[in-house]
C-alpha cells in the first residue's frame, strides 16, 4: 500500500503528464497519497427529500420530490426567462431558467414525477429554484446519499479538475486500498478512542452512506493529525530540554521584596499566585523555562510578568518584555515606570521610532549592565540590540510574533534567556497542548477585585438611534467611545458598513464643536495613526471611528463603550478581544453589538455567545 501511496499522480487513469504538473502546482498533490488526503470541505446531502413548506429552514442544497403543473415564460430576447411551477402536497416553488430556455421548454413534461436538486433563492417574498438538476422519478436512477465538494481552482476547473473530476479520481484509487492498509495507530488507542481504521476513514470521508460516516471518518483522521503532531512537538520539548540549561534563579531579591511590600498596587488574585509559582518553580529548576501565559483581558498578566522580571533582575540578570506595536510597547513602559516608581531600577523603551542618540544610550546600558529592563517592539530583535547577561524575555501577544523571531531571542545570551509568553486571546486547553506543546501552560482565570462585568447587548440597525442616545448619554458622564468597523474600502459583494461611511454618519450625528472623533485605520501612516490614538488616550477627543488595528494596544480606562458595526462578520476571538478594550475602569462598561437582520446561523450563535458570558475560555471552547 505504501507502493501505492507513493506513485506519482500522473499515472492515474484520466491525469497523464500535463494535469500532473497542474495538480502539482495548484494544490500540492503529487501522488496517490497527496490525492487521498485531499479532503472534502462539505458535502451536500441528498438522502432525502425536503418538502416544498421546509424550504426556509435551510441556507443549502434541497431536494425535492413533486410534479409541474405549470410553465410560462417572459422577457424578450436575451433577457427571455422560462419558469415552471413545481409542487408537492405542501406548496409549490418556481424552477427558473435563465438560459438554454427553448431546448428546456421542450423536454419538461407535466404532471409527471420529478426529483428536482438545487439552492433555493428568496427573490420578491417567494421562494425560486434557479437552474436545478431534475431527474424523471420513473425509469432513471436518482443519485442519492452523501456527495464531497472539494477545494479545486479556476485553472484546474478548466482541465475538468472542478470537484466532480476530483470526485472521479479518488474513486479509482479507493477501491485499490480496500485490501489492505497499514494502521498507524496501535489496537489499544482504537479501542479506547473508540477510533475506526485508517482504511475505513480513508473510504468513508470520500464516500459516506451518512451524517454519522463523516463524523467517524472526521474523528479518527483529526485525532491521528493531532496525535502525531502532539507526539513531535513532546520529542522536540524533552530534546530542547536536555540539550539547553536554563539559569538558576535562586535568590527572591531585594527588588521582588520592596515591591511586594511597597509598591503591589493590589491584592494579588488567587490565579495570580499559582503562576507566580509555577514560573518561580521554573527558576530553580535548572531546566530553560518556556512557558504560555493565558489570561484574560485586564487579568492581571502584565503584573505577574513584571514580579517575574524583578526576580531575574535580582538575581543580577537582565529582562526584556517585547510587543508587537509602538503603542502597547509604550503603553507597558509607562505601565511598569509607574508599577516601579521609586525602585533602584532602570528602564528603558526601544521601538523603530526611537531617535538615533537614545539608541545608542539604550545599546551602552545593556552592555554594560546598567540598563536592567527593556520595553520594545520587533526592535529588540535587531542584532545592534546586544545584552550583558539578558535572563528573562516576556513576549506578549505571541501570537503576532514567528517562531524565528521569537528564536532571535534565544540567540541574545550564551544560554538562552527564560521564556514566558502572554497571550490574552484564549485558547482552549486541548488546543494549547497540542499547538503550544513544547510550552507549558499556566492560566489567569480570575479578574481583579473591584472589575464590573462588561455588559454586552445585540442591537440591529433600526435600534441605532437608541444607540447613539445612548452614547451621548456616556459622553455626557465624561466617557469615551470606540466604534469599530470591518472595512476600509467598500466591496461590491459585502453589503455591511465601511470605515469611511461610518465616519461620516457618526460626524453628522455628533457634530463639531461639541463632540470630537479620531478616526484610526492600518493604511494611515504609523505617525498619523500614533496622533490619533494618543489624541483619544489623552481624552482629546470623545469618540474612536477605527477598524480591528485597535484590537490590541490601546488602554484607556476611561472608555466605556464598544460599539462593534456589522458584528456577524468578525469571528468570537476577535469579538472578545475587542470588547476587552474598554471595561479597564472603576465605571460600568458596555459592548454593543450592531448588525442587520439577515445574519447566518454561526453569525446568531456568536452573537448570542458574546451576549451570554464574558468568560474567554467559554468563548474559546465555542470557538474550537
Amino acid at each position: 500500500m505504501n507502493d501505492l501511496a507513493a506513485t506519482p499522480i500522473e499515472y492515474l487513469k484520466g491525469v497523464g503528464p500535463q494535469k500532473a504538473v497542474l495538480l502539482q502546482k495548484e494544490l500540492g498533490i503529487k501522488t496517490y497519497g497527496d490525492l487521498l488526503y485531499h479532503f472534502p470541505y462539505r458535502y451536500i446531502d441528498r438522502s432525502s427529500f425536503t418538502n416544498v413548506n421546509e424550504i426556509h429552514l435551510t441556507e443549502n442544497h434541497v431536494q425535492l420530490r413533486g410534479k409541474i403543473d405549470q410553465i410560462r415564460e417572459s422577457g424578450k430576447g436575451r433577457y427571455k426567462k422560462l419558469s415552471a411551477r413545481f409542487g408537492d402536497s405542501t406548496g409549490y416553488i418556481d424552477l427558473v431558467w435563465f438560459q438554454g430556455g427553448k431546448w428546456i421548454k421542450d423536454s419538461l413534461k407535466v404532471n409527471e414525477v420529478y426529483h428536482i436538486f438545487g439552492k433555493p433563492k428568496r427573490y420578491a417574498q417567494k421562494w425560486t429554484l434557479p437552474h436545478p438538476e431534475m431527474t424523471l422519478a420513473a425509469g432513471q436512477r436518482t443519485r442519492t446519499g452523501f456527495f464531497p465538494l472539494y477545494p479545486s481552482t479556476e485553472k484546474l476547473g478548466s482541465k475538468g479538475l472542478h470537484t466532480k473530476g476530483i470526485e472521479k479520481l479518488i474513486a479509482l484509487i479507493l477501491p485499490q486500498i480496500n485490501p489492505s492498509y497499514p494502521e498507524t495507530l496501535s489496537e489499544e488507542i482504537l479501542t479506547n478512542h473508540k477510533l475506526i481504521s485508517k482504511k475505513e476513514a480513508l473510504n468513508k470521508i470520500h464516500q459516506p452512506t451518512s451524517e454519522s460516516d463523516i463524523q467517524a471518518a472526521r474523528t479518527r483522521l483529526k485525532f491521528e493529525e493531532l496525535f502525531y503532531l502532539q507526539m513531535e512537538l513532546l520529542i522536540r520539548k524533552k530534546l530542547s530540554s536536555n540539550k539547553h540549561k536554563g539559569f538558576v534563579f535562586d535568590e527572591i531579591g531585594p527588588l521582588f521584596n520592596a515591591f511586594f511590600t511597597e509598591k503591589l498596587p493590589f491584592e494579588l488574585t488567587g490565579a495570580q499566585k499559582k503562576v507566580i509559582k509555577e514560573i518561580r518553580k521554573d527558576f530553580l529548576s535548572g531546566q530553560h523555562m518556556n512557558r504560555l501565559l493565558q489570561g484574560d483581558v485586564g487579568s492581571g498578566k502584565t503584573l505577574v510578568a513584571l514580579m517575574s522580571m524583578l526576580i531575574a533582575i535580582g538575581n543580577n540578570y537582565q529582562a526584556a518584555i517585547m510587543a508587537p506595536t509602538e503603542i502597547l510597547a509604550n503603553q507597558h513602559y509607562v505601565t511598569l515606570k509607574e508599577f516601579t516608581s521609586g525602585l533602584p531600577i532602570q528602564i528603558e523603551l526601544l521601538t523603530g521610532s526611537t531617535k538615533k542618540a537614545k539608541r545608542t544610550e539604550i545599546h551602552k546600558g545593556l552592555l554594560n549592565g546598567e540598563l536592567h529592563l527593556l520595553v520594545g517592539t520587533h526592535a529588540l530583535l535587531e542584532d545592534t540590540v546586544q545584552f550583558k547577561n539578558i535572563g528573562l524575555v516576556v513576549i506578549d501577544e505571541q501570537h503576532r510574533f514567528g517562531v524565528a523571531q521569537r528564536s532571535k531571542m534565544w540567540k541574545k545570551n550564551q544560554n538562552p534567556p527564560h521564556i514566558l509568553i502572554m497571550t490574552a486571546t484564549p485558547i482552549p486547553r486541548t488546543l494549547a497542548m497540542t499547538f503550544y506543546g513544547d510550552l507549558e501552560v499556566s492560566v489567569i482565570d480570575e479578574l481583579p477585585p473591584g472589575r464590573k462585568e462588561i455588559q454586552t447587548f445585540h442591537r440591529y440597525e433600526k435600534n441605532r438611534l437608541q444607540v447613539f442616545n445612548f452614547i451621548r448619554d456616556q459622553i455626557s458622564k465624561d466617557r469615551q467611545v470606540y466604534m469599530v468597523f470591518p472595512l476600509i474600502k467598500e466591496s461590491e459583494k459585502l453589503d455591511f458598513h465601511n470605515l469611511m461611511d461610518g465616519f461620516e454618519a457618526v460626524s453628522r450625528s455628533f457634530p463639531l464643536p461639541e463632540y470630537q472623533i479620531s478616526i484610526v485605520h492600518g493604511k494611515m501612516k504609523p505617525a498619523d495613526k500614533e496622533f490619533e490614538m494618543n489624541r483619544f488616550i489623552k481624552g482629546e477627543t470623545q469618540i474612536m471611528v477605527a477598524t480591528t488595528v485597535i484590537e490590541v494596544g490601546v488602554n484607556v480606562p476611561n472608555a466605556s463603550v464598544m460599539v462593534i458595526e456589522s458584528a456577524e462578520r468578525f469571528g468570537l476571538s476577535q469579538l472578545h478581544q475587542l470588547r476587552g478594550r474598554v471595561g479597564r475602569g472603576a465605571e460600568q462598561s458596555y459592548c454593543i453589538l450592531m448588525s442587520g437582520h439577515k445574519i447566518s446561523i454561526e453569525g446568531q450563535e456568536r452573537l448570542k455567545t458574546m451576549v451570554r458570558t464574558n468568560d474567554g475560555f467559554d468563548i474559546a471552547e465555542v470557538d474550537l
